[in-house]
């Protein structure tokens, strides 16, 4: 294969072809040398965002057998500075908001930081990411976000429902855990916290309980520690844990969309009507923290149907403009060798170099954006800009020629389907049986 001119190892249209070709997790190596991005230092960060402030999000070091949700985090506003002086082991007034949280015992996440929010008075900033060699003509900062952390901040295991995930390491290192979708009945999905488009794990994946979590030991981890300069490949639906393992790190990652997104977001609209219906009504059992700190609002009813609505009229567009199979990519197998390595299923540690494998330690030890949800560009979150009811279109105008809308009553049969309900009760049965102290109501 002749090595293109820019000096990649692929061309775009290479890339993008081995990116259509892959089944699982793997890494791009030596295709970002040239990318401006990879001088974003927190350092050089510091000096261009100034005295801005962003969210982040902070967790206790302390060690548990539970992942640590969202929801359970602290949420402070403070400027790069103060996180630099913070990490750097300050504990006076310059660390500001910082100051009560000891270094020592708790970790910092700037995470999900939208790159066209955080640079919008300095646009020129998009041009520094350069996904167009990747195939993706036009994909630049604009549809990237930013992650800075501290030693030990990390991302509950998850999926994400929609796309693909490309990301860059720029600063420090990152250990990734993947598992592959046919573990998801291992993972004991959850979704509680509520956040669309993210299902969560209720395994600590790094210390897990198989008292609690038997089936977990038959879950296939993929791991590998992202090195600055690499791009890793995360396929759709592969669950995922992130941990930070210096003591700064900095990511910037693309969503890529798919067409299979269209249908899973009718899936999305169905959770999203559930959820809210049955957390948001009074109960005694009923008193958790359920939504996100990515949620702005509970959507109300009328907002969740409407927005099903959307998505039915989306998909079924979708399906009469599929692309013809004449005009699809030609499958390709993936190039792998020096410039592409696949991330093993080995519950062995590795770290990929740029030599090939190589040894790696795992060190034990997500305030999402704090631009409101509706600033997102296109991404894992396409209901959140349409959540307000003047975003939505009125009933009569939305259905379009022929499509008769989809009511409550729809949606009921549906989810009270026999073959649905005897899901449940096999579900919940199950979920009993492992926590036979806990009932399901008190």
């Amino acid at each position: 294969m002749a090595k293109p001119a820019t000096g990649n190892p692929f061309s775009p249209a290479e890339a993008r072809a081995a990116l259509h070709a892959l089944q699982q997790p793997a890494l791009f190596l030596h295709m970002t040398s040239d990318w401006p991005v990879r001088d974003w230092s927190v350092d050089r960060l510091a000096v261009s965002l100034g005295d801005d402030v962003i969210r982040f999000r902070l967790g206790r070091t302390d060690e548990t057998n539970g992942p640590l949700f969202e929801t359970q985090c602290a949420y402070i506003e403070a400027s790069l500075a103060q996180f630099l002086r913070w990490t750097s082991g300050h504990s006076d007034a310059d660390v500001g908001p910082f100051a009560d949280y000891p270094f020592s015992e708790y970790w910092a996440y700037a995470d999900y930081k939208y790159i066209a929010h955080l640079f919008q008075e300095m646009p020129s900033k998009f041009q520094d990411v350069r996904w167009s060699d990747f195939g993706f003509e036009g994909r630049d900062g604009r549809a990237s976000t930013l992650w800075i952390g501290s030693q030990g901040a990390n991302t509950p295991c998850h999926l994400d429902s929609y796309g693909f995930n490309l990301v860059l390491q720029v600063q420090g290192r990152k250990r990734w855990h993947l598992f592959p979708p046919g573990d998801t009945a291992s993972m004991y999905p959850t979704r509680i916290p509520y956040e669309e488009s993210s299902v969560f794990s209720q395994v600590d994946v790094l210390r897990p309980d198989p008292g609690r979590f038997p089936a977990f030991t038959a879950a296939r981890p993929h791991r590998v520690t992202l090195l600055p300069g690499q791009v890793l490949y995360v396929p759709r639906h592969w669950w995922h844990y992130v941990e930070s393992l210096d003591p700064v790190t900095v990511s910037v990652n693309t969503w890529v969309e798919l067409d299979v997104d269209d249908e899973a977001r009718v899936g999305e609209a169905v959770t999203k009507a559930v959820v809210c219906a049955l957390k948001a009504a009074p109960s005694h059992d009923n008193d958790d923290t359920w939504l996100n700190p990515t949620e702005d609002e509970v959507a109300t009813h009328e907002e969740n149907m409407q927005c099903l609505n959307l998505a039915v009229q989306a998909c079924a567009c979708q399906q009469t403009t599929k692309t013809k199979p004449s005009e699809a990519p030609t499958p390709i197998g993936a190039p792998f060798g020096p410039h592409l390595i696949l991330v093993p299923c080995d519950p062995c540690d590795h770290a990929v170099g740029a030599g090939g494998m190589g040894s790696g330690g795992v060190q034990n030890k997500r305030a999402k954006p704090s631009e409101p949800p509706t600033e997102r560009p296109t991404g894992p979150y396409p209901f959140q800009a349409r959540r307000h009811t003047e975003d939505v279109p009125e009933q009569g105008r939305a259905q379009g020629a022929g499509h008769v809308p989809i009511t409550t009553n729809d949606l009921l049969d549906c989810l009270v389907h026999p073959d649905v309900i005897a899901q449940v009760a096999r579900l919940l049965l199950e979920k009993r049986r492992r926590t036979p102290h806990s009932g399901l109501a008190q």
